[in-house]
């Protein structure tokens, strides 16, 4: 083709869009991303060009390059409505997509057109050099792609809507997108911020330029609960709730401050008024299965001998929910471990064995997901099966996967508990020794392992695997 493929892909590297931002497909779930944008794109209207820009990015790694061009459509029907005078500024992002949409279509000559289109716009706005072109806007469109890519990405979220903010320090989306990506952040690392009013100042500074925003107004809400300061929060939440009672990412929010709150019934119907608007989300089923068990076990917290028919109810909603989760996110391990150990509460052990079975074969597990995996599995045959040895025989699988999580170091103590118990117990047994054994030197501690296999050997002097792991490792040293 006239278009030289090789210059048109040097091009293409230039351009500022989703293909160039480095979102890894591996880091989502295609199925559950596509979902959000769609329900974002029906509950809110005016971030919508930006929606369908990253749609067009999510339908294209789902390979329906067809269905991607449409949303890049609509992303300039939009455009053309609301900012008619703005065309060029607001449409590069969708217009690089476009080019690399049409390159791997193979569409050259397309690709080249639009190629063109973005150069040719960014030296009219910059009056300068042809790609350097420094907007607000894309900094932010970036921001929000990154905070839908997870925890990987929040810290770069940050850094984008701090360059955007430095343009338009009073843009009340671009202080939203800040403070969400503040809060996200400290939240992800689990660490109580060594300056928790970050995420704080960013939130009130948000809420006070975005009045109607209820979903940034109940993580002020959460963050205030995580300052000890409930009442203040709860005043946020019940003002939110009069602005936008039915609006599901403000109504997730809120039950999840109910739960925190001890309040299980109130988080309970809320997340039901949220079903109901969205009843395809496949987080919200998530969320009421979780609800249902954490009713259980208040219930069997209460008292020692709970109605056995609210017992019952209470698994057979959570299985329920769990159930329709596993159907819609078949590759999500946690709706098996959450599955498993419902059916174990049910006292239905093959089908609890059954699930975790299919967990183990969901496919692209990652190392943390499979010890995770191994790790309920032990507990589901330790507390529900009552057995053991199956339950030590999967915590071992655990420490098998040399990936050093928190899962990892948890069923080390485990399993040395069980087996130090077992072998002040009066049965002897070689066996004991030898898993210890085996568990220290998988924790790289050689020489405590050569005394526990010395011990299996001496009860056991013919046992060949004990013999050979015991020389291994005296050889390893």
């Amino acid at each position: 083709s006239s278009v030289s493929k090789n210059s048109l892909k040097c091009s293409l590297l230039q351009l500022q869009c989703h293909f160039t931002w480095n979102l890894r497909r591996e880091d989502v779930d295609l199925d559950d991303l596509e979902e959000t944008i769609g329900d974002q794109i029906k509950f809110f209207i005016k971030f919508n060009i930006v929606n369908y820009n990253l749609l067009s990015y999510v339908c294209h790694l789902k390979n329906s390059n067809e269905k991607a061009l449409r949303s890049l459509q609509k992303a300039e029907e939009i455009v053309r409505e609301n900012n008619p005078d703005e065309i060029a500024r607001r449409s590069l992002v969708t217009w690089g997509n476009y080019a690399w949409i049409y390159y791997y279509m193979e569409r050259y000559e397309e690709a080249q057109s639009y190629v063109s289109k973005v150069e040719n716009s960014c030296k009219k706005l910059s009056g300068t050099a042809q790609w350097k072109v420094q907007i607000p806007e894309i900094y932010a469109e970036k921001g929000w792609a990154f905070l839908k890519f997870g925890g990987n990405y929040y810290k770069r979220a940050k850094d984008c809507f701090e360059n955007a903010l430095k343009d338009e320090p009073n843009s009340p989306e671009f202080n939203a997108g800040y403070a969400i990506a503040v809060y996200r952040s400290e939240d992800y690392l689990y660490r109580k911020c060594e300056d928790e009013s970050l995420s704080f100042k960013a939130l009130k500074r948000a809420v006070e330029l975005n009045p109607w925003d209820t979903s940034i107004m109940a993580l002020l809400a959460l963050k205030l609960q995580d300052l000890k300061r409930d009442n203040e929060g709860e005043r946020y939440i019940e003002e939110a709730m009069q602005k936008t009672p039915d609006l599901p990412y403000f109504l997730r929010y809120a039950a999840k401050f109910y739960r925190r709150k001890g309040e299980t019934d109130k988080a309970l119907e809320i997340v039901k008024r949220a079903l109901e608007v969205t009843p395809n989300s496949a987080i919200l089923h998530h969320q009421l299965g979780l609800r249902y068990r954490a009713k259980l076990f208040q219930l069997k917290k209460a008292t020692r001998y709970p109605p056995q028919e609210q017992v019952e109810e209470l698994i057979q909603h959570a299985i329920f929910h769990f159930k329709i989760l596993i159907d819609k996110r078949p590759k999500l391990f946690v709706a098996y471990t959450d599955l498993g150990n419902m059916y174990g509460e049910a006292k239905r052990y093959e089908e609890g064995e059954e699930i975790f079975q299919k967990a183990l074969q969901i496919n692209n597990l990652s190392d943390d997901n499979k010890q995770e995996i191994y790790y309920h599995y032990g507990n589901f045959q330790r507390f529900h099966m009552k057995s053991e040895s199956q339950a030590i025989q999967s915590y071992i699988e655990v420490l098998k996967i040399a990936n050093y999580s928190y899962c990892f170091h948890k069923c080390t103590s485990i399993l040395k508990k069980l087996l130090e118990q077992r072998i002040q117990g009066d049965a002897r047994n070689a066996t004991d020794f030898a898993t210890l054994g085996l568990i220290y030197s998988l924790n790289g501690k050689k020489h405590e392992a050569i005394e526990y296999y010395k011990k299996a050997v001496a009860l056991c002097p013919n046992n060949k695997e004990y013999l050979s792991a015991l020389h291994e490792l005296q050889f390893s040293i």
